[in-house]
């Protein structure tokens, strides 16, 4: 039997980890927070760019390589004929976003996002002085047409330019957005003139037997942009490169991405990230399968410690977003789980301060012995 890939004991993590993930907090605090996964590294990106190291080729990118091996990934997994001409490449998916949030609103314009959302959404468009505008996910985590619509309306009321920003799969839900409320998102936006910007860094990590939809495959899509990057799928968010996609209607507006945006992309990022998409599909995949057995694990144990605590199994990602109202533990058990359960999680109200209350997000990309102790250190708290 091959060795799990989430199989490292809390010891060897951290022995062996220094990044923020296992240092942001006390040595006895176990930490299931930030979207890192304990995973055991990719073998052709280990080879990649240990032998890119070995021969010295550690200058700087070029572009047009990572454009089309994801152009070739997207044709092979998700049977979308992406032209490499409409890619961009930056040095992550957030800066794309922000880049093109840049150029697609005005200063001090409005921000259509749908929260609870992944939290950086929500600083990046105030760090570039843009306004938020709210259209809540609905109880489910979908999207809501006609909350959407209310959001729409408002955000372009004075004839301002709009974006939505959308989370594609979504975080913190886990949910991949189906087919056609995609297509209603698309229709509702050409409809009001609102442009739409999809990140969709957790697209590799879609569970089997659900589809993800890349939002420029879309009817309707056309004006609109997305960005991806392999460093969530396979654990390469220290390894920094990401591309801005662009919609046939959205060329224009990808050459307006000043070209010294492609500057910050790592050169060992781009061959981590091409090894990955090319060479390591085998890997992914046997990860996806440990990925939806510690959801299935994390079921059996919260219904075991946790009864109480609700959440919906997700559809893609490695996060499980946990409602722990009923535990009585405020408005953000995240603090309370930390500070009397010594186990760190994600607090609810970072992803929305509103409807965000009495949730955590919890990573479950980690060994199952890891992600037991987790559990119990939650039901300690009680």
């Amino acid at each position: 039997m091959s060795t799990p890939i989430l199989g490292a004991t809390e010891a060897e993590l951290r022995r062996d980890r220094t990044s923020v993930k296992w240092l942001a907090y006390e040595p006895d605090v176990l930490p299931l927070w930030v979207a890192e996964m304990d995973a055991r590294p990719c073998p052709a990106v280990v080879d990649a760019v240990s032998a890119a190291m070995a021969r010295g080729d550690t200058g700087y990118g070029w572009g047009p390589r990572y454009a089309g091996e994801i152009a070739r990934y997207a044709r092979d997994v998700w049977a979308w004929e992406l032209d490499p001409g409409d890619a961009v490449v930056v040095a992550d998916v957030m800066i794309g976003v922000s880049e093109m949030l840049r150029v697609l609103t005005d200063e001090g314009g409005p921000v259509v996002v749908s929260p609870p959302v992944y939290d950086s959404f929500f600083g990046f468009v105030e760090a570039i002085g843009r306004r938020r505008v709210d259209a809540p996910l609905t109880r489910e985590g979908r999207l809501d047409p006609e909350t959407l619509r209310a959001a729409f309306a408002a955000a372009t009321a004075a004839g301002a330019r709009a974006v939505y920003l959308l989370c594609n799969p979504q975080n913190p839900t886990g949910v991949a957005h189906a087919p056609a409320e995609l297509a209603a998102l698309a229709e509702l936006a050409r409809e009001y003139g609102v442009r739409v910007v999809s990140d969709e860094i957790h697209a590799p990590l879609t569970h089997p037997g659900t589809r993800f939809t890349p939002y420029l495959t879309v009817p309707g899509s056309e004006d609109a942009v997305a960005v991806f990057s392999p460093s969530k799928g396979w654990n390469l968010a220290g390894l920094k490169s990401a591309a801005v996609l662009a919609g046939p209607q959205a060329r224009a507006d990808l050459k307006r991405l000043h070209e010294v945006h492609t500057h910050g992309s790592s050169h060992l990022g781009e061959i981590a990230h091409v090894a990955a998409l090319r060479d390591g599909r085998e890997w992914q995949a046997r990860l996806l399968e440990e990925v939806v057995a510690n959801h299935d694990l994390l079921g059996r144990l919260l219904a075991e410690h946790l009864p109480e605590v609700g959440w919906v199994r997700p559809d893609a990602t490695y996060l499980a977003w946990l409602d722990c109202r009923a535990l009585g533990l405020g408005e953000d058990p995240a603090a309370v789980f930390r500070q009397r359960g010594r186990v760190a999680l994600g607090s609810g109200p970072r992803y929305d301060p509103t409807s965000g209350q009495g949730f955590v997000r919890l990573n479950l990309a980690t060994s199952p012995a890891v992600l037991e102790e987790a559990v119990r250190r939650m039901a300690s708290v009680r």
